[in-house]
């Protein structure tokens, strides 16, 4: 299963570093990642691939909300399917 993962939020060290060991530890792999920031608000939006994850997606939707609030950073999880039917035209 596939999902996109956003982040947004004030720019500080350890963002990424933080979500990425969170999606080592569920074994999820990021197959794609755009990062930016926008004066000094750091976004970030990861294409990833959960089929070998060994919990529910919805516990691994709140482990990476809980990794969000540890680094003051808002995450966002959604199934693909979900994400590419809220953006079609």
């Amino acid at each position: 299963m596939k999902t996109i993962l956003t982040v947004i939020g004030k720019d500080q060290t350890g963002i990424i570093a933080g979500i990425s060991q969170q999606l080592y530890e569920l074994d999820i792999n990021i197959l794609d990642v755009s990062q930016t920031i926008m004066d000094e608000y750091f976004t970030m939006i990861m294409l990833l691939d959960l089929s070998k994850i060994k919990v529910s997606f919805d516990e691994v939707k709140t482990a990476l909300i809980q990794t969000g609030n540890k680094l003051k950073v808002k995450i966002n999880l959604q199934r693909e399917e979900i994400f590419d039917a809220m953006h079609r035209l």
